[in-house]
């Protein structure tokens, strides 16, 4: 793979954690720069390691992790995401259930939209990367694409969002984001 396809590819992968950053930053509102670096360092990280794990048990694994892969992604996106839209309907003073700021929050959705990126790793082992050495350049551009997509999503989320928070309530934006994103996943 050449550099462009390489940061092509990153581009691709982060585009999920870029979409779910903006509905996090929606969410909360104000710039809080702990929490969206660690979300989004959370997101680089699951990024860069979802495809070594797919590499490393594409010998083992391989055909039962393609046709599961899209189905484990779609239900977890999907239950997080119906479970934001049914605490949306809720009182108005109620604490929110989905909060961004929460570290089992942030992993949920770092693993959630890493899950394709599996299928990366075996990709790449299709693509002849056959020591781990040669992973080094891919996985650093996925990664650093991800942290860099998902501060930028939350920093618009918390810009733009004021607007989005007065016409729909944050948590059911987020919600239906999450599960246009896992039907990306199943369908494409």
């Amino acid at each position: 793979m050449t550099f462009l396809e390489i940061l092509l590819l990153a581009v691709a992968l982060a585009m999920d954690c870029f979409a779910v950053s903006i509905a996090a930053g929606v969410m909360m509102r104000k710039m809080q720069w702990n929490t969206m670096l660690r979300m989004t360092f959370l997101f680089g990280l699951f990024q860069a390691g979802m495809p070594f794990a797919g590499w490393l048990g594409s010998c083992f694994f391989c055909e039962q992790l393609m046709s599961v892969g899209s189905w484990v992604a779609f239900a977890l996106l999907s239950l997080i995401g119906g479970k934001m839209i049914k605490d949306s309907f809720g009182d108005d003073e109620e604490e929110a259930h989905f909060n961004p700021r929460k570290l089992h929050t942030q992993l949920l959705l770092a693993v959630a939209t890493s899950i394709d990126a599996l299928a990366v790793g075996v990709s790449l082992v299709c693509l002849g990367y056959t020591r781990v050495p040669m992973l080094a350049l891919p996985l650093w551009c996925i990664g650093l694409m991800s942290f860099a997509l998902g501060l930028l999503g939350c920093a618009l989320g918390v810009h733009f969002g004021h607007s989005i928070a007065k016409r729909l309530k944050p948590e059911r934006f987020g919600g239906i984001v999450l599960i246009i994103i896992g039907l990306k996943i199943l369908l494409f």
